[in-house]
């Protein structure tokens, strides 16, 4: 658990270091997005393979689907802006973090892998919905894409409450 939460803090660090270093551009907000949306399906088709608790599982595909409808969604808006995804130094962070992390989830087997992809989901979608609350909304320049963003704070809250009640029955 320690592990995952250095790890996090580190690439999640980038979010609230580029709000106050500079303001992203609309075209860095949506490869930010695309960055955090592709890290959780990654970990969460980890948690398919290695998972054994039915719980861990649905959760991992709840996740998998989800956010690769949020990726349908941020492709189709990026087409219709014609905003193309860019490169910022928080989309570099997150996937170096994401990295690390996946690295990690690969030692573990059993109620450990459990914990600590639930602990990581849980901590992920903090710093999420921190990020979209104090940097991403904010700074968006464009109304669809500021629209977007708020749209889908209900569903990453969501998954927060969800990986919480995981947590807790796993006895966290």
């Amino acid at each position: 658990m320690r592990y995952t939460k250095t790890v996090l803090a580190l690439a999640l660090g980038a979010f609230a270091m580029g709000a106050k270093a500079q303001a992203p551009t609309d075209p860095q907000i949506v490869g930010i997005v695309v960055a955090a949306n592709q890290i959780d399906i990654s970990a969460s088709k980890i948690a398919l393979e290695k998972s054994h608790n039915e719980e861990v599982r649905k959760f991992a595909q709840q996740m998998i689907d989800d956010h690769s409808a949020v990726q349908k969604s941020v492709f189709a808006l990026g087409a219709k802006l014609h905003v193309t995804p860019a490169d910022s130094p928080t989309e570099e962070a997150l996937k170096k973090g994401a990295a690390e992390n996946e690295a990690h989830l690969k030692t573990l087997s059993g109620a450990e892998f459990d914990r600590a992809y639930i602990d990581h989901e849980v901590a992920y979608h903090k710093q999420v919905i921190d990020a979209m609350k104090t940097t991403l909304i904010p700074n968006a320049q464009n109304a669809e894409l500021k629209s977007a963003l708020e749209g889908a704070a209900p569903m990453f809250q969501g998954h927060l409450e969800h990986a919480e009640h995981l947590q807790s029955a796993m006895g966290q």
